[in-house]
């Protein structure tokens, strides 16, 4: 099979896109969807020997074990290769990464860039998400001689830059270190021929969405956009409605179905005993994933589960990046057993066979807590999603899951109570403190995806 040829159309004015219509939910919040475009969409596969890629991807999605393409691929991945427009909503853990990631290197597949210009774009919210998207299309970029860059804040930008004026012809990166290496003209994207915005969403949020427009306008404005995420909302019209052209929408989970293969428990408990329920569910036979609100908030309770004898970790924007991803290597292999976070977490951390996560603070709204219960139930798997609430939270607590199309099975619990355990495995800590070796950076090899930042530029939304 030979890689789709077909041209790529010149966009039509931003007053003449797609259209964007906002369908009312329970309690005020709003999903929208794009009016049926004038091209016909292409139907979806049952294999991935129906897809006119190289026959160097099959082979490597085989060796990977990749043998029959998750729904979200099956359906996008037509209109994708073809050089279409694609708006997709896939669950969390569906599969997302590999579906645009086929088409982006199918696409881009024979090409070479020149210094400093890469050819293929895939925008990300977080370092964290970043660097899974890169270990998920690495074989695969491999597999056709493709070289790809990742470009995050907290690691050296001038071995980011270095890979650049090699040339890489995916970058991967965040908003705001891409656009520093810009302004540094390390980096050019006018001869990026398809783009990414993965977790289009949160891009999509005030934080992002002026940087990202900054940098969308930059590409060539007949180039090809891939837009996925776990929930759509009225936000992203903003993006659909400028940089979109007769999109394939495909939304084959609604956000509700984002958490249909979870439990959803809400436990009200008592201000007074919330420390000592926390406590006894993280010190559980197995991992848990645990939510706070802020980074001192976390740090706190990492303290106090450590002195109680429960192998914690923290994880939170303010630690660098090397200790970041040396928590989550820990945490995966088991040498931290309670991995207590901020949202920093909710996107781009993938687990495999964690299965509790725990709302210690509730969510901000429904967006939030689909994305936090996503680290669990991934890739068809199943898991639980807690959520501790006080009295005070209860109201705002039943608007939220009313957003989320929830309906969670509830109960009044206190830490000693067999229902807790029952739901969470909670049991009593030893009481033996214990140490974790604080994460260090870890010596750097020479390599594309850059190491231990050296830089002492401000810091901005999307590093």
């Amino acid at each position: 099979m030979t890689r789709s040829t077909r041209s790529h159309r010149r966009k039509k004015p931003v007053s003449s896109r797609s259209a964007v219509s906002e369908r009312p939910r329970s309690s005020g919040a709003s999903e929208f969807a794009l009016a049926p475009g004038s091209t016909p969409v292409l139907p979806a596969v049952t294999s991935f020997a129906e897809l006119d890629m190289p026959k160097e991807l099959i082979t490597e999605l085989t060796q990977q074990g990749v043998t029959v393409p998750f729904p979200i691929q099956a359906a996008t991945l037509p209109n994708a290769l073809a050089g279409r427009d694609v708006l997709g909503r896939g669950r969390t853990g569906s599969g997302k990464t590999l579906a645009f990631g086929l088409a982006l290197l199918a696409r881009t597949a024979g090409q070479r860039a020149e210094p400093r210009r890469p050819l293929a774009l895939v925008l990300v919210p977080t370092r964290e998400l970043a660097q899974q998207v890169t270990e998920a299309l690495t074989p695969y970029a491999r597999r056709l001689g493709l070289r790809a860059a990742t470009v995050v804040g907290g690691m050296s930008i001038n071995r980011q830059a270095d890979a650049l004026r090699n040339g890489s012809e995916v970058v991967i990166a965040t908003p705001g270190r891409l656009y520093d290496l810009i302004e540094r003209g390390d980096c050019r994207l006018d001869q990026v021929r398809t783009t990414v915005l993965d977790e289009a969403d949160q891009m999509a949020d005030m934080g992002f969405l002026p940087q990202v427009t900054r940098l969308l306008r930059q590409v060539p404005a007949d180039g090809q956009r891939l837009l996925f995420s776990a929930t759509l909302d009225h936000d992203i019209s903003k993006l659909t409605r400028q940089f979109l052209d007769d999109p394939a929408v495909h939304s084959v989970d609604p956000s509700a179905g984002a958490v249909t293969t979870m439990e959803h428990h809400v436990l009200h408990i008592a201000d007074t005993d919330k420390r000592s329920v926390v406590t006894r569910v993280a010190a559980r036979d197995g991992r848990v994933l645990l939510f706070l609100d802020t980074k001192r908030a976390v740090d706190r309770l990492t303290r106090h589960l450590l002195t109680s004898g429960v192998r914690a970790a923290a994880l939170h924007g303010g630690k660098s990046q090397p200790q970041r991803t040396r928590t989550l290597d820990q945490f995966k292999s088991g040498h931290v057993t309670a991995l207590v976070a901020t949202n920093v977490a909710a996107r781009g951390i993938h687990v495999d066979d964690l299965d509790l996560v725990v709302n210690v603070d509730p969510p901000a709204d429904h967006k939030d807590y689909l994305h936090r219960g996503g680290r669990t139930a991934r890739a068809g798997g199943s898991g639980s999603v807690i959520t501790l609430v006080t009295p005070d939270q209860r109201r705002e607590m039943g608007r939220l899951m009313a957003d989320a199309g929830i309906t969670p099975q509830t109960a009044q619990v206190h830490s000693a109570d067999p229902e807790l355990t029952r739901i969470t495995g909670a049991q009593e800590p030893s009481g033996v403190p214990v140490i974790i070796s604080a994460p260090q950076p870890q010596p750097q090899r020479a390599r594309r995806s850059g190491a231990p930042r050296r830089s002492g530029r401000s810091r901005r939304p999307g590093r």
